[in-house]
């Protein structure tokens, strides 16, 4: 086994969902373990409520991990990502139409410094303004891939594939 992958789908989905599953099956097929939490039990409050049960759940996965992990996320998961490798070592980061800020929760997008990390996004994303995860990017300097897509992103999972691809590469 190459390492531990933990995959967080976003909110109103589930483990199961489509970008999650697919980036799933390719780590597994290149000899990685994944997780893919469930957090839907924290998404009835509502974003802002979410937020910290969904982080903590992650640090718990986070320390049961023998390595640190590559934490993969979509959305409200690439959100609690970034935020739950701010208290735990994690060896990438792989986030998917990340928001910058969840409105109500006090939290701001955040990441710990000296992650590699790929953010993701689309151009038409209609929940999560690409001038702001743009700006988030810039002043973080870091990789930031824009595709012709929305918030979803699944029109693009090719690329996205890809991308995944070469970060499991550089970390195997």
């Amino acid at each position: 086994m190459r390492g531990h992958i933990i995959l967080s789908h976003g909110s109103g989905s589930g483990p199961e969902a489509s970008k999650i599953s697919a980036l799933a099956a390719r780590a597994e097929a290149q000899g990685w373990r994944t997780q893919r939490p469930d957090f839907r039990a924290h998404d009835d409050g509502g974003y802002a409520h979410a937020v910290a049960p969904r982080v903590a759940q992650l640090r718990t996965a986070i320390a049961a991990c023998a390595t640190p992990p590559v934490l993969v996320g979509s959305s409200m998961g690439a959100f609690a990502s970034a935020l739950a490798s701010l208290a735990a070592p994690v060896a990438a980061l792989f986030l998917l139409a990340t928001p910058p800020a969840v409105p109500g929760s006090g939290q701001a997008l955040a990441l710990r410094a000296g992650v590699p990390t790929l953010l993701v996004h689309g151009w038409r994303d209609e929940l999560c303004p690409v001038d702001a995860v743009q700006a988030f990017a810039a002043s973080h300097r870091l990789p930031l891939l824009l595709l012709d897509d929305d918030h979803r992103l699944l029109a693009s999972m090719e690329m996205i594939a890809a991308q995944f691809d070469t970060l499991l590469g550089a970390l195997a």
